[in-house]
């Protein structure tokens, strides 16, 4: 964020929940004073008298919780655009359906817009969190909490659920059955790394189409799922269109699943579909964290070849498919094979990334530790 301090004159922070979003603008922006508006003598301030509350803090500040206050975005535009000042205020919150709608309506082209994700390897490891079984750290999960805190995993996803997913979001759009919204984030769950299918996941859940396209908007806004969207080109064979479902976190996952721990984890017939989003959440967390801005896909066919992750270096692609294995057999390198046929000027790099703590150059391509993910 540091380096575009210099170019906006509003920055905004972005990310799920106890993602650990105060604690890093507090830590990495500590010459900034921080004003909390989910203190409500403060929030009263700032919506009864926006600009003498801005007037008062003056310059340089963090505004945390700030869609609590979606007044002041209108007077923070007319403000930034007569100081003119670079780097002037960071906003952050922990509703971003709420935060970035304010943002979008009020601060367009005034604002660079970053995300924090739970930890990244490099972040693990540097704290020497990281386990050497990967099926430990896809379990447990990555949020903050469940180790400076020593919060039991199983503890924290509980509460989790039950304080934001159940209640903050199903409150946000309004759900009047509960239970049928916990039993749709649940369904979401057993369909990772598959197409979505909004009729399937409707029709399973006993509401409409559009409701459910309605709720996995929404979950997606709230950082708890993602879609990853198929990669086109111009292919003699037709291609699918459909995006596939990733969750950005795989402790909740796990908890959704009710897999308590990590050999329940291996003999999961999710074993593979976990695996895959582990590794794929990986690749986006730490382009996010470096702010990369790598554009990613996945790529399938009609007839069942595919690509599970592609991500772009400038206008080159780097092939990568994931296997819940530490035997490796040629028929793995069939699909990213396949596709280089199709364009070969394009791909830069064929990767294979497996659950060993190993790492190979073969003829076919690139065998990858989990581990190792973007250390190569």
């Amino acid at each position: 964020m540091e380096i575009y301090r210099g170019k906006y004159p509003i920055l905004v922070l972005t990310g799920p929940r106890q993602s650990g979003k105060t604690t890093f603008l507090r830590n990495e922006f500590a010459n900034y004073t921080y004003v909390n508006l989910e203190n409500p003598d403060i929030r009263k301030y700032a919506l009864h008298d926006p600009k003498g509350f801005l007037a008062e803090h003056g310059n340089f500040v963090i505004f945390d919780e700030v869609q609590r206050a979606p007044e002041l975005f209108s007077y923070l535009q007319t403000k930034v655009d007569e100081d003119k000042i670079m780097g002037q205020y960071i906003l952050s919150g922990s509703q971003n359906f709420h935060l970035m709608r304010n943002v979008s309506q009020s601060l367009a082209g005034r604002v660079a817009l970053f995300k924090l994700l739970p930890f990244d390897h490099q972040e693990m490891e540097k704290a020497s969190w990281l386990h050497d079984d990967y099926a430990v750290n896809l379990q447990k999960g990555f949020y903050p909490a469940i180790y400076d805190r020593g919060i039991p995993s199983k503890v924290f996803y509980s509460n989790y659920v039950q304080t934001y997913v159940e209640r903050d979001l199903a409150e946000l759009i309004e759900v009047k059955n509960l239970k049928q919204f916990r039993n749709f984030i649940t369904l979401c769950a057993a369909r990772v790394g598959q197409l979505v299918n909004l009729n399937s996941l409707a029709n399973d859940c006993g509401i409409s189409q559009p409701t459910a396209k309605s709720w996995i908007s929404v979950l997606e806004t709230s950082y708890i799922l993602y879609q990853l969207q198929p990669y086109h080109s111009n292919f003699n064979k037709r291609i699918t269109k459909n995006s596939k479902l990733y969750f950005y976190d795989t402790g909740l996952l796990c908890f959704l699943l009710k897999i308590n721990d990590a050999s329940s984890l291996k003999t999961s017939v999710y074993k593979g579909s976990l695996f895959e989003n582990y590794v794929i959440n990986e690749y986006i967390k730490q382009q996010y964290h470096q702010n990369l801005m790598f554009d990613y896909w996945f790529w399938r066919d009609a007839v069942g070849h595919e690509v599970d992750f592609i991500w772009q270096t400038t206008e080159k692609l780097n092939l990568v498919e994931i296997k819940a294995s530490e035997t490796i057999i040629p028929e793995m390198f069939k699909g990213l094979s396949y596709l280089e046929k199709f364009i070969p000027d394009l791909v830069c790099s064929k990767t294979l990334v497996q659950t060993g703590l190993f790492d190979q150059n073969r003829t076919a391509g690139q065998v990858l530790s989990w581990k190792n993910i973007l250390k190569n």
